[in-house]
């Protein structure tokens, strides 16, 4: 069975940091492009930042850019999304996704949630003082 599961969510202050974790089992990381989707209240689903399959390049959306770092250990299995200097905009549920970028940029498939086919099921980040 594939699965993805999120973890490192919680409560922190303005200014703090997270790591968010995403373990894969049932299949290798290595050949899918893995995104961190977030959904705030009353808002869309947006991507905040993705990794390629191949040559591990990078997107972030612009307001991630500078604070937030995605990485991948395909040894682990695992993906990270490192988050410093939190903002209380940051709140919200946090998916990890796994797609097949072939053919698509980085951008592109961070740009369309529907280009990835597995999803974990969220980890809540909440930034309050």
């Amino acid at each position: 069975q594939l699965q993805l599961v999120e973890s490192g969510g919680g409560l922190v202050e303005p200014g703090g940091s997270l790591r968010l974790s995403c373990a894969a089992s049932g299949f290798g990381l290595d050949y899918y492009a893995i995104g961190w989707f977030r959904q705030a209240p009353g808002k869309e689903r947006e991507g905040v930042s993705c990794i390629s399959s191949s040559d591990g390049s990078t997107y972030y959306a612009e307001s991630e850019k500078g604070r937030f770092t995605i990485s991948r250990d395909n040894a682990k299995n695992t993906v990270y999304l490192q988050m410093d200097s939190l903002k209380s905009e940051d709140t919200g549920v946090y998916y990890c996704a796994a797609g097949v970028d072939f053919a698509f940029t980085i951008e592109e498939m961070c740009s369309y949630s529907a280009k990835f086919d597995y999803w974990g099921q969220g980890t809540q980040v909440t930034v309050s003082s």
